[in-house]
């Protein structure tokens, strides 16, 4: 079998670029290791850029994020028993987010792949990228018991960070960046209604807690834990008290409490790996470069990268020009790192380190007032949120 550009995941950024290139006319293949239920119960992010917005409309997969997307023109940071809005619309020229579930992201990209004939194998064993350090790369993979090869002219590795396509790059060519912070998400999703109309981040002694949201009657709520703690000693009674202490009071007596929909625990890291290009291998989305969610960067940069391999994969095939694609891991590690830093940055201005001693802790509570009290720093935050441009 042939195709000219094999895709490994069918996550998000393997769909959205698949249905960009299927639009484009570009004869594309995506190989799934899982299966498509698997794929879809999945529980991700939900917080969309502009940007990523407007891609899913250009791939054709927009209407429905459009009819039940839930748009925000600003974010709640709680800290010292006070709320405080951030008006993201009015800092950043008009600009605003879109909540809209990563599930729902992937169900809209996976039916309209299917409605325009895009091919997907699903449950496909032991992907492996081949000789794309050369002129003719293939794929290999097994389905029900028979390999298969795929010759192609490109690969792109959509396939998250324990996938096989950075895995797959020269030892010696590849370096990471890594931190691992000690702390993780204990997160909920309940059919309740949201305690906000936005967001909340909140900064408590007892720890960080999130107030989220995937729909008017469906909410997502995070507290920060240990590393050590563990998910099954974690009441639902437990979680809800826990949440409400982290929150000021007025907002805590407004919090409606159900049973939880589902419950885990998640480590933080910041991740980077440089380039993000072997030959004819490009890495896309979390298969190069993880962000602790605290920013809501994670599924939008995943995006990004998607923007710039489709345009440089549209230049190569329409103009016969290699220039998009040389270009690519240079141009999609400058946006990645500046994301990589706002992450970084809201989540050591919003979480408890405990190692931080006394004077940490003031440092903390002194740029947290600085920044709801000064219009530019508040601005520089408005304007990461939503997303810097592409």
């Amino acid at each position: 079998m042939r195709t000219q550009v094999v895709i490994i995941g069918s996550g998000p950024s393997g769909l959205l670029l698949g249905q960009l290139l299927t639009n484009a006319g570009i004869d594309n293949l995506i190989l799934e290791r899982s299966s498509k239920e698997h794929v879809l119960g999945r529980i991700r992010a939900g917080v969309l850029e502009e940007g990523m917005c407007a891609m899913l409309e250009e791939a054709g997969a927009g209407a429905r994020m459009r009819r039940e997307g839930l748009p925000h023109e600003g974010i709640d940071l709680t800290f010292d028993g006070r709320q405080h809005r951030i008006d993201l619309f009015n800092l950043t020229g008009g600009k605003k987010v879109m909540v809209y579930g990563q599930t729902e992201v992937t169900h809209d990209l996976m039916d309209k792949r299917e409605a325009t004939g895009g091919k997907t194998v699903y449950e496909a064993a032991n992907v492996s990228p081949r000789d794309f350090d050369g002129g003719k790369p293939y794929v290999t993979y097994e389905k029900d018991g028979v390999t298969h090869r795929v010759d192609c002219d490109f690969v792109a590795g959509c396939d998250g960070y324990h996938g096989v396509a950075r895995r797959s790059a020269p030892e010696a060519l590849l370096k990471t960046y890594e931190r691992v912070y000690p702390f993780g998400w204990l997160g909920i999703i309940a059919e309740v209604p949201p305690v906000n109309h936005e967001l909340i981040y909140a900064n408590h002694p007892r720890g960080f807690a999130l107030c989220s949201m995937r729909s008017l009657v469906r909410s997502r709520y995070y507290v920060q834990v240990p590393l050590e703690e563990r998910v099954e000693d974690w009441s639902d009674e437990r979680f809800w008290d826990e949440i409400r202490r982290r929150l000021p009071a007025e907002t805590a007596e407004k919090m409606t409490t159900g049973p939880s929909v589902e419950k885990s625990i998640a480590p933080l890291r910041s991740f980077v790996a440089e380039p993000l290009r072997f030959g004819r291998l490009f890495l896309v989305g979390d298969a190069g470069h993880i962000v602790p969610p605290t920013g809501a960067k994670g599924l939008n940069l995943a995006a990004s990268d998607v923007r710039y391999l489709f345009d440089a994969l549209l230049e190569h095939y329409r103009e016969n020009s290699q220039a998009g694609l040389d270009g690519y891991s240079e141009k999609a590690l400058r946006r990645i790192w500046k994301a990589e830093r706002f992450s970084w940055w809201m989540t050591s201005l919003m979480h408890r380190f405990h190692d931080s001693g006394d004077f940490g802790q003031k440092i903390q509570e002194a740029e947290l007032d600085y920044l709801v009290h000064s219009r530019a720093a508040s601005t520089s935050l408005a304007e990461n949120y939503v997303g810097l441009p592409y």
